[in-house]
């Protein structure tokens, strides 16, 4: 019988804000998730990934008859007693991916119009991924970035590690359901200074997980983050919800922003322009990454995303 914790991940995630032990519970669901195999090598620390290059490293992988050349400190004594020929150990050198994963928490995520909202939705699947980083024994950190603010979290190798990640998730996703003023949400931070500061943290050779809407994906911003996937792998995992893509059908609608209420009447013209707007950002969004070599994954409010998530990492 499965523990009355264990969410239905097969479910769409639901609500405004994030429940932090909501977070907390991926890992039940991480520990059926893998991450994405490195495209290139990158990184020099040892670690739990194994390269193709064969050499004096820190995994074994097999023994084999000695060969002119093999170096004797590697004979296998053993294998060559029992079987009285000389054998040798073969490594296989490992590398270390360190997982970044960077966070968009600004209040264009505070949105939803079905089960969850956008922000609500990235903190699900950052929480998931990290849990999953370190099932591969991935050291995990990230950079979790709001409209005033941004804070870090140093990659280790540690359950703290992911634990301090969800923590800082959960307070930002909190601070989303405090009332701006437009003028404080008009001078927010940009994606081009968030990236900045992840390219900044991010070593050489990780792995890079950025979960946003990408609004205000601009020139810099591209600029930032095809910089960072020259020496990481970088998977953009693009948050959206359908009412972003098509608005409702025509009629009078009550908008508020929290403060003031408005009546908005649509109409076809509105309604063509705004779906024809959405389909030309979102084709320069995906012409960029694949400019910059960055994988990406769209996942959507309406839709589960751990199936989703799999699909995207070609493990469906």
């Amino acid at each position: 019988m499965s523990s009355p914790l264990r969410r239905d991940f097969s479910a769409p995630v639901k609500g405004a804000v994030v429940d932090q032990q909501d977070l907390i519970h991926t890992r039940f669901a991480a520990t059926k998730l893998k991450a994405k195999p490195r495209r290139r090598h990158f990184a020099k620390q040892g670690g739990n990934h194994a390269s193709p290059f064969k050499g004096r490293g820190l995994a074994f992988h097999h023994v084999r008859e000695y060969q002119g050349g093999d170096e004797i400190r590697h004979i296998d004594w053993r294998v060559t007693a029992r079987t009285a020929k000389a054998h040798t150990k073969i490594f296989e050198e490992e590398k270390e991916r360190p997982v970044v994963l960077c966070l968009d928490q600004r209040a264009a995520m505070f949105f939803g119009s079905r089960h969850c909202f956008k922000s609500v939705l990235a903190c699900h699947v950052a929480a998931t991924l990290a849990w999953a980083g370190l099932e591969n024994n991935d050291r995990i950190g990230g950079l979790v970035f709001g409209d005033d603010n941004h804070r870090e979290v140093r990659p280790r190798r540690s359950h703290r590690s992911v634990l301090n990640f969800i923590h800082t998730a959960s307070d930002y996703n909190q601070n989303l359901s405090q009332t701006k003023a437009a003028s404080e949400i008009d001078n927010a931070q940009s994606l081009a200074t968030a990236f900045e500061e992840l390219r900044r943290i991010t070593r050489p050779g990780s792995t890079v997980y950025v979960l946003s809407d990408f609004a205000g994906y601009e020139q810099d911003a591209e600029r930032q983050l095809h910089l960072i996937a020259r020496h990481n792998d970088v998977i953009a995992i693009s948050i959206s919800d359908p009412m972003e893509e098509s608005l409702p059908a025509n009629g009078s609608y009550p908008v508020s922003n929290g403060r003031e209420r408005l009546q908005m009447v649509l109409t076809n013209k509105l309604r063509e322009q705004f779906l024809n707007r959405h389909q030309l950002a979102r084709h320069n969004l995906l012409a960029s990454f694949k400019r910059g070599g960055i994988h990406h994954i769209a996942l959507s409010t309406d839709v589960a995303f751990f199936q989703a998530l799999q699909r995207g990492l070609g493990q469906a």
